[in-house]
């Protein structure tokens, strides 16, 4: 080990930084458990739960020497031990201040960290709270034993019982790093019959007792049908603060509770020493040996990751040099070739899942955000959250963060109508906010829902119309006008609010959502709420595309826009004034976009019957026919960033190398129909003719890789 200070500190920090990360993570298991007692105020393992999350945060912060963290999560972990000995319903006030509780942690955790830097009284008074309700459930009698759920409980311990001897020491330290014997005891407690003897021998006189040093030990006796990862679990935080001897003895039968005269857990102990568990380890779900993963740094997944990308680039131009070859050349080759492209796109879909990660890491903010925003404007809300458990690319959940907390507080302030004007309107006084997330045609779908008032049109076209932003003789669609409020600056608070009403947000919100190759849509009934739809890609950094040709170019479509490929007949073509073409099919008309038109492509087939119409579909747009000259085949491409190379580019979505080398563009089917049809009428967006190393939409690609 280097002895070099640098090296030690640099040491630090990473574990220090560690521990935060795992305070994020307990955090956000702690919030979705709350959730989980709120629905059902008698889920015990909910309790448990929670409590083992601020536990751990605490003893973390104990060993950091983040001393204002461990004194309010101490406070709260004696709180949350009180209601797990008493095995009765929290009501929904004290599941409320657990709540409140819990996200002051979460911001002293930060504080912790060195972001918001939060005044010394920032928890004083909630801390307070806690200490008195505390004392007063220590003041209310105890529950009797026809409260306690233990049938079940003595079942499942004397299943397949196993007996321990353990020997408990903890060092003079133990104290000074937030951990405490009694939690210890009353965790063994929970995993089946216990005894327990202390050993009084370290004990000093009274005059030279030190109250932050620990003298006493003591000797249990454990029989349990838990496993023993389940044992080591409970001396977790005191293992290295201790002398620890856990060993396994015969079965015999359960031992009576005793305990010596005077011991510090002492009329506490005896009272639920001998209660059997609610559930055991095993039947809790958790591990039943050493867990099975491992922390790694971003950046070296990143790093595999574009190395993947790289050999996905080289399959294919080796793939493109095998099929120049005659077929009975070298069949070991092809053969290889075959065998390698398969295992590229196993090894490519691996990695892609070690970078995805379930939405609820960005989900388990928002209630908290909804909760202060409403008491905040004194209305009633409740944020219904569903499909937390969807994966997505790490790379897009970490950009989802703002938008989401946009959209709900739009919701909240402009969507959620005040309780008594609900009432006045036959409402119910609560208001409901969906938060959904789920998996369609290879994309993933985030809705934030409201029941609230709904967008009034007719106040955003006015306003538009009076800033100047769409002529006044102006006939919008419904879409058209809700798009508006996207625009930067746009406003119809009727007031500048700590919340709201400067018209910054909802463009914010639509510019973090198209820079990750998504779109959003909106959807609204005046009376009834508002439905904002975010479609994102799964992952930003490999696809499956079909490779179209359009003159002397080639383009990507992405697999999973695609619903059909078709040749028209003429009397299927119908042009439309001011409009540009449309294709009859199936008794539906599906507007046409010539892409040569929208790129200025020149020598390409300028017929849809002579060429091919690709149907894609377009996120709240319908569906839309690309005409191509032809189709040359699907293939997995590596998306690379347009606008990192060069800049954003009206419906693109990246670029990729083919296997010849050449650079492809991705189209971003979603932003290629725009207000109407790319027709003969309108003026390409960006002139530019091919030039060596140019493509024609003016931009040089020659040096992208």
């Amino acid at each position: 080990m280097s002895g070099d200070p640098s090296d030690a500190a640099a040491n630090f920090e990473r574990f220090r930084q560690t521990y935060f990360e795992e305070c994020a993570e307990l955090l956000e298991a702690a919030y979705a458990e709350l959730a989980e007692l709120a629905e059902d105020q008698g889920n015990a393992e909910a309790l448990h739960a929670i409590f083992r999350a601020v536990h751990s945060i605490k003893g973390g912060a104990g060993a950091f020497g983040l001393n204002r963290l461990v004194a309010f999560a101490h406070e709260l972990e004696t709180l949350l031990d009180m209601l797990r000995e008493a095995n009765l319903a929290v009501a929904p006030e004290m599941v409320a201040l657990l709540l409140k509780a819990t996200d002051m942690l979460s911001d002293l955790v930060e504080d912790a960290r060195g972001a918001p830097d939060f005044p010394d009284d920032h928890e004083a008074e909630l801390k307070q709270a806690l200490r008195e309700t505390a004392s007063a459930w220590m003041r209310a009698p105890a529950a009797t034993p026809a409260d306690r759920p233990e049938a079940a409980a003595v079942a499942a311990a004397e299943a397949t019982p196993q007996r321990y001897l353990i020997r408990f020491v903890p060092r003079a330290e133990l104290f000074q790093r937030a951990n405490e014997p009694l939690l210890v005891i009353r965790a063994l407690k929970q995993l089946g019959s216990l005894k327990i003897e202390a050993d009084f021998a370290r004990l000093p006189d009274l005059i030279a007792l030190d109250p932050e040093s620990s003298y006493l030990g003591w000797q249990f006796v454990l029989q349990t049908a838990a496993p023993r990862s389940a044992i080591d679990e409970v001396f977790e935080f005191v293992v290295d603060d201790s002398d620890l001897t856990i060993e396994a003895v015969a079965v015999a039968p359960a031992p009576a509770v005793t305990l010596a005269a005077g011991g510090p857990a002492g009329p506490d102990a005896s009272r639920a020493a001998d209660v059997p568990p609610a559930k055991t380890a095993e039947a809790r779900g958790e591990a039943n040996g050493p867990g099975h993963s491992i922390r790694v740094d971003v950046e070296k997944v990143d790093r595999v990751v574009n190395l993947v990308g790289e050999l996905v680039i080289n399959q294919a131009m080796l793939r493109e040099l095998g099929n120049a070859l005659p077929p009975d050349f070298c069949p070991g080759l092809v053969n290889g070739l075959e065998t390698l492209s398969q295992n590229l796109r196993e090894l490519q879909e691996s990695v892609m899942a070690i970078r995805a990660q379930p939405v609820k890491s960005v989900f388990a903010r928002m209630p908290r955000l909804v909760r202060e925003l409403s008491d905040r404007l004194g209305k009633e809300i409740r944020l219904v959250v569903t499909g937390e458990a969807t994966e997505i690319d790490k790379t897009v959940i970490e950009q989802l963060a703002d938008p989401l907390t946009h959209l709900l507080r739009n919701a909240v302030d402009h969507g959620i109508e005040q309780p008594q004007d609900r009432a006045a309107c036959g409402k119910s006084r609560l208001g409901t906010i969906h938060l959904r997330a789920g998996h369609r045609s290879g994309r993933i779908i985030i809705e934030v829902a409201d029941d609230g008032r709904g967008i009034d049109r007719d106040k955003v076209l006015a306003k538009a119309r009076e800033r100047g932003l769409v002529p006044q003789d102006a006939s919008l669609r419904d879409e058209e006008i809700y798009n508006l409020i996207f625009l930067p600056g746009f406003s119809t608070a009727g007031a500048v609010s700590a919340i709201s009403g400067r018209g910054v947000g909802m463009d914010v919100v639509k510019r973090n959502i198209q820079a990750l190759g998504g779109r959003i849509v909106v959807e609204s009934a005046p009376g009834s709420g508002s439905r904002f739809l975010l479609s994102l890609p799964l992952t930003l950094a490999v696809l499956d595309g079909m490779v179209v040709a359009v003159g002397r170019e080639t383009y990507i479509i992405p697999l999973t826009n695609i619903v059909e490929s078709l040749r028209p007949k003429p009397s299927e073509i119908h042009a439309v004034v001011g409009r540009g073409d449309v294709l009859t099919l199936r008794g539906a008309y599906v507007p046409l976009v010539y892409l040569h038109r929208h790129f200025t492509v020149a020598d390409a087939v300028t017929d849809a019957c002579r060429g091919t119409v690709v149907i894609v579909e377009s996120e709240g747009e319908g569906r839309v026919g690309l005409v191509v000259d032809e189709l040359l085949g699907q293939q997995q491409v590596v998306v690379k960033s347009l606008e990192t190379n060069y800049d954003a580019v009206d419906g693109i979505g990246g670029a990729t190398i083919l296997g010849n080398g050449m650079v492809a563009l991705i189209l971003d089917t979603g932003r290629l129909r725009g207000d109407g049809n790319f027709s003969a009428s309108r003026p390409p967006q960006r002139p530019g003719s091919p030039t060596n190393g140019t493509h024609p939409s003016g931009m040089n690609l020659s040096g992208m890789h």
